[in-house]
């Protein structure tokens, strides 16, 4: 189990990869849209699964910040946990 300090950068994106994300994101969001819109079914149905396209971005978006706001809270526990560490070993070194 590897200890994350406070001294430790925070990951950076590159330009190129976030907007590699977005085209990604935007153009399967658009490419299955045009199927549903062509699908040889009822209004009704295309309507179903439109509701339903958006329901499971909607999700996907949620769960994806979740996660993420997991990650970054445990990483503030552990900088808490091993600042609180620190200062108890620097008031034992104190002591010898």
């Amino acid at each position: 189990m590897s200890i994350q300090t406070a001294t430790q950068p925070a990951i950076q994106h590159t330009q190129a990869w976030v907007t590699f994300t977005y085209a990604t994101f935007l153009g399967s969001l658009l490419l299955l849209g045009f199927g549903v819109f062509f699908l040889p079914v009822d209004t009704w149905i295309k309507g179903y699964l439109a509701m339903g396209i958006a329901m499971l971005v909607q999700s996907c978006m949620t769960m994806s910040k979740t996660m993420r706001d997991n990650h970054e809270s445990k990483r503030l526990v552990n900088r808490i946990e091993d600042a609180k560490t620190e200062r108890l070993l620097m008031g034992m070194n104190g002591q010898d």
